[in-house]
């Protein structure tokens, strides 16, 4: 596959996220590896609306942005330290499904016993401990996880699918957010463990009026 198609191929994938409502207008991002250079959707951008020329460049080694008219994503020093980590990943997505976004901030665990598909596609599901968003210790402790398993919940944020392809990605991410679903389905009640105020206002102060 060239460059351009690659691009091509993850604009489709951030549309389908949305269109999927796994994720919203402006949140969440996925990548490629093409080579030593990660395509990735940039910040600021309706994300269901992209195309390829809209998809950022980084070089994997430096993080240097090889695309410097678009702005990247706060989460792209995750994306790279995914793939620097693991050299099997080629495909990275993150975002906010809404059931499994709620478990991140659950002390249960999500179940991907119920059907043979969750287990074979995700296996165990772990939970990376909280850390502020598009920091680089989210993205290295993210890295780090992703070698136990190739889908994370975020606390209190997300989560993140890693694939040998976009495809493959996507469908662990949407098979998290189903097996989420049959997990809450089943289950009579829960006990949140919601952001605490030292947090809220962390983020209110670091990413005011920004977008990820």
């Amino acid at each position: 596959m060239m460059k351009l198609q690659m691009k091509a191929a993850v604009a489709a994938t951030m549309k389908r996220l949305y269109d999927r409502k796994l994720t919203t207008a402006t949140g969440g991002n996925v990548s490629a590896r093409f080579e030593g250079i990660m395509l990735i959707t940039p910040s600021g951008l309706d994300k269901a609306s992209l195309k390829a020329d809209d998809i950022a460049e980084v070089d994997i080694l430096t993080g240097e942005n090889l695309t410097p008219h678009l702005k990247l994503s706060i989460e792209s020093s995750m994306h790279r330290l995914i793939y620097l980590e693991n050299a099997s990943a080629k495909a990275v997505c993150h975002s906010h499904p809404t059931v499994a976004s709620l478990f991140s901030a659950l002390a249960e665990p999500i179940r991907t016993d119920l059907i043979a598909e969750s287990w074979y596609l995700l296996g165990n599901v772990f939970k990376v401990p909280y850390a502020l968003m598009g920091t680089e210790e989210l993205a290295a402790s993210v890295a780090e996880y992703s070698e136990l398993s190739p889908v994370l919940l975020l606390e209190n944020h997300g989560a993140v699918a890693v694939g040998e392809s976009l495809l493959n990605a996507f469908d662990r991410l949407e098979c998290l957010e189903q097996a989420a679903t049959m997990t809450m389905m089943c289950t009579s009640s829960f006990t949140p463990v919601p952001l605490t105020e030292d947090r809220m206002k962390e983020i209110d102060r670091v990413y005011k009026n920004k977008n990820e």
